[in-house]
């Protein structure tokens, strides 16, 4: 089951559990989808991998599997990519 992180760790903005506009690499680094294109292009800047955008679970199954709490965030993200 995915984390389900509830931020952008580029630039901090709240994401929905049920948006569609939430990328991810394989390690589910996770990123909306304005700082995925616009600044990372792309690419995970923690791994070097693809992003792709993150499932959306059912609300059944986010009853079942909460999404996370735990926020990741790199402050230092904007000012390397800009």
């Amino acid at each position: 089951m995915l984390e389900i992180r509830p931020n952008c760790e580029c630039c901090d903005v709240d994401l929905a559990p049920t948006s569609a506009d939430v990328l991810i690499c394989t390690y589910e680094c996770t990123w909306c989808r304005t700082c995925a294109e616009s600044i990372l292009h792309g690419v995970c800047p923690n791994c070097g991998g693809e992003l792709v955008r993150r499932p959306v679970p059912s609300a059944s199954r986010l009853l079942d599997d909460p999404p996370s709490s735990t926020r990741v965030f790199n402050p230092d993200c904007l000012a390397v990519h800009a």
